[in-house]
């Protein structure tokens, strides 16, 4: 375009973060202004010269047109000067006052603005340029040193220099379509352009001065495991934050907003929002005591940093979904309203991402480092909190129009968390398989003292319970990794089953670690019980298993007890029965029933001192054992004592044989499984 045509409006480039004070902004302004009104009247001077004829001879008509606008001025009657009819520009300026009536103004601008909009051509001079200019110029002066820049007039209805900026912006624009080498109009927009770029200026520093609003709510709630708010359910009167600013500022940002994107400042000042609401944000995740960490901190930290790490991560992100997005995006509905609001939902869009984003690179990290089974629950509240994302962004998603970039941006947003869930998904799978793989590797040639539970079974029944929590969440894990059940089945119950039948493998392997038969079947009867009771305390373990598992552990019990007292106590009932040899002819034989006392003291005093010393820590289990066992031993000894013990001579001989009596065999099976090796006192009989 020509040096000499009007030029279009200069965006401002002080688009960022504010370093200076209030004021040293007011005085930048100043000297911004000084600037803009020396640049205007030396553009005036320089068409004034009249270097060339042409140039001279379009000054000369137009201060001819300016003289007549003048004329017309001062033959309009009191409705451009309040009726006192002194008409002009005098009038045009208000009068006496000396100040621009930008009401008058405004309607002469409107109508130039609206010619080059395609209504009827009207034209404007460079005068009524000017004094539109100063009238602005002036609203901004106002407006800078009141104490509150937006308080309503005497009237009650807002101040007009939101409408002004605007119309000046418009004004800027429609000047920019001036034919190409015409110079009627150069001066006057050099002095326009010079206001707009002041007032953009001052609507940057307020923009960005009720962004950073003292007043705005700084607190944050723990939203940890809250019920997930649609914006439907939250309309209804779900749980919600505190708005991000009261309602006074969400309206004057508002009419920024509308003022500032008529514009055409969208980029610059959408842009300041972003960046505000991102920071807001940011903040609110540090007050919940999330800070940014790269991937590769991530990896390095001990596990007892990341189980920290997660749990705070859980936390802000539970957040973010629950109660910072839905803020955000009411903030950014109730900001950019109409035809404006494209612009909230696009600034949303990013808003969501760019926060989303960040915060799923941490669980990409999770993922990376080292696969340990104690990282599955907490890969599993990834994979809960992840999952539990989807429907909020849905909801969003279903305000947004089928197609455009905010759309897609959300979309893309989807697309990507769906992503992160599969990986975890996968993680938590494989985390899962390899705790299978340490239960079949465990070989340790060490046998648990006293036939106690081995820790392997505490390690994997607790494991397991804490599994069964998370049942609904496993079993989507597994049906999506690499784990399929014909007829549809619980992929995880058929992974829960064949972890409890290598845990019941590898435990009879240890078993047979004990060179005592007995002993081998109390370690069974150990673990055995210690399972059934673990699955049986667990109402979601218990549903995974099922009866039928829960019924053939407690048959395989049984046959470990019979196992122990065929091993154990057979043979010392073996000692009692009158078998033919003990008695013969209806004579007793003596020598043979003092080897029998022999053999069932030295029988009975080597059980209280071996078994004294086992252990069976499951009290009904205990009391079971020695119920059954004093229900077949004792009565067995009684009745062998009633029928036997008068054979030997009263005194030393029955002393010498006759050693334990029926209540000491009682109290015997009493002390057995305590895990006590101490010898008792027994009464003579």
């Amino acid at each position: 375009m020509d040096s000499r045509s009007s030029p279009a409006p200069h965006k401002s480039s002080s688009f960022s973060p504010n370093t200076t004070t209030r004021d040293d902004s007011a005085k930048l302004r100043e000297v911004d202004r000084n600037l803009s009104l020396g640049a205007a009247r030396q553009g005036e001077h320089e068409v004034r010269r009249g270097q060339h004829g042409v140039v001279a001879s379009d000054q000369i008509k137009e201060e001819c047109e300016e003289e007549e606008a003048a004329e017309r001025w001062q033959q309009r009657d009191g409705a451009l000067a309040g009726g006192s009819g002194d008409g002009g520009v005098e009038g045009a300026v208000g009068g006496e006052s000396g100040k621009p009536d930008l009401a008058a103004l405004s309607v002469e601008i409107d109508a130039f603005i609206a010619g080059h909009d395609g209504g009827e051509p009207v034209d404007v001079s460079g005068a009524t340029l000017d004094m539109f200019a100063s009238a602005v110029e002036l609203e901004i002066a106002r407006s800078e040193s009141a104490q509150d820049k937006w308080a309503t007039d005497a009237h009650g209805k807002p101040r007009a220099l939101l409408a002004s900026i605007t119309r000046i912006a418009a004004l800027a624009a429609s000047l920019a379509k001036t034919p190409e080498g015409s110079v009627k109009h150069t001066a006057g927009a050099h002095r326009v352009t010079a206001v707009l770029n002041r007032a953009m200026a001052f609507l940057e520093d307020e923009f960005h001065a009720l962004l950073e609003d003292p007043r705005a709510p700084k607190e944050v709630h723990d939203h940890d495991r809250c019920v997930l708010l649609t914006m439907d359910a939250r309309a209804g009167g779900g749980t919600e934050a505190a708005p991000p600013y009261p309602p006074e500022t969400v309206d004057q940002l508002r009419s920024m907003a509308d003022a500032l994107v008529t514009t055409g400042y969208v980029t610059e000042y959408t842009q300041m929002f972003l960046v505000a609401r991102r920071n807001a944000f940011d903040a609110s995740l540090r007050a919940l005591g999330y800070e940014k960490t790269s991937i590769d901190d991530v990896v390095k930290m001990t596990w007892e940093a990341l189980d920290t790490e997660i749990a705070t991560w859980i936390k802000a992100f539970r957040h973010t979904i629950n109660v910072g997005l839905s803020t955000e995006h009411d903030l950014c509905s109730r900001i950019f309203t109409g035809r404006h609001a494209a612009v909230g939902r696009g600034i949303f869009a990013d808003l969501s991402r760019c926060v989303m984003l960040h915060m799923l690179n941490f669980t990409e990290a999770v993922t990376m480092t080292k696969h340990t089974a104690e990282k599955l629950f907490k890969v599993l509240d990834m994979y809960e909190a992840i999952r539990d994302a989807s429907p909020v962004i849905n909801a969003f998603l279903s305000t947004e129009p089928a197609e455009g970039k905010n759309s897609t941006a959300l979309t893309d947003l989807k697309a990507e968390i769906n992503a992160v869930r599969s990986r975890l998904g996968e993680s938590a799978a494989t985390i899962f398989r390899e705790f299978e793989s340490s239960i079949r590797a465990d070989a340790g040639k060490q046998p648990v003292p006293g036939g106690a539970v081995h820790p392997l079974t505490r390690y994997v029944m607790n494991y397991l319970k804490s599994a069964c929590e998370y049942n609904s969440t496993l079993e989507q894990v597994f049906r999506d990794h690499h784990r399929h059940i014909e007829g549809g089945g619980n992929p995880f119950a058929a992974q829960l089953m064949e972890v409890m039948e290598l845990l019941q493998g590898n435990l009879e392997g240890k078993s047979r670690l004990y060179k005592d038969p007995s002993l081998s079947n109390i370690f069974l009867m150990n673990n055995g019980r210690y399972m059934l009771q673990k699955i049986r305390g667990s109402p979601a373990t218990n549903a995974m298993l099922g009866e039928t598992w829960a019924r053939q552990q407690s048959t395989n019990l049984r046959q470990y007890h019979k196992n122990y007292q065929r091993e154990t106590w057979n043979r010392v009932l073996a000692w009692l029965r009158d078998d033919g040899v003990l008695t013969v002819k209806g004579s007793v034989q003596k020598p043979v029933l003092k080897d029998r006392f022999k053999h069932f003291n030295a029988a009975m005093d080597e059980i209280h001192r071996t078994q004294g010393a086992w252990v069976v820590s499951d009290e009904q289990l205990k009391s079971e054992l020695r119920v059954s066992i004093a229900a077949v031993v004792v009565p067995a000894y009684r009745s062998f004592l009633g029928r036997f013990a008068q054979t030997f001579s009263a005194g030393r001989q029955t002393e010498k044989y006759v050693k334990l009596s029926a209540d000491d065999v009682e109290t015997i099976i009493d002390e057995l499984f305590d895990g006590n090796a101490s010898s008792m006192a027994r009464r003579r009989t």
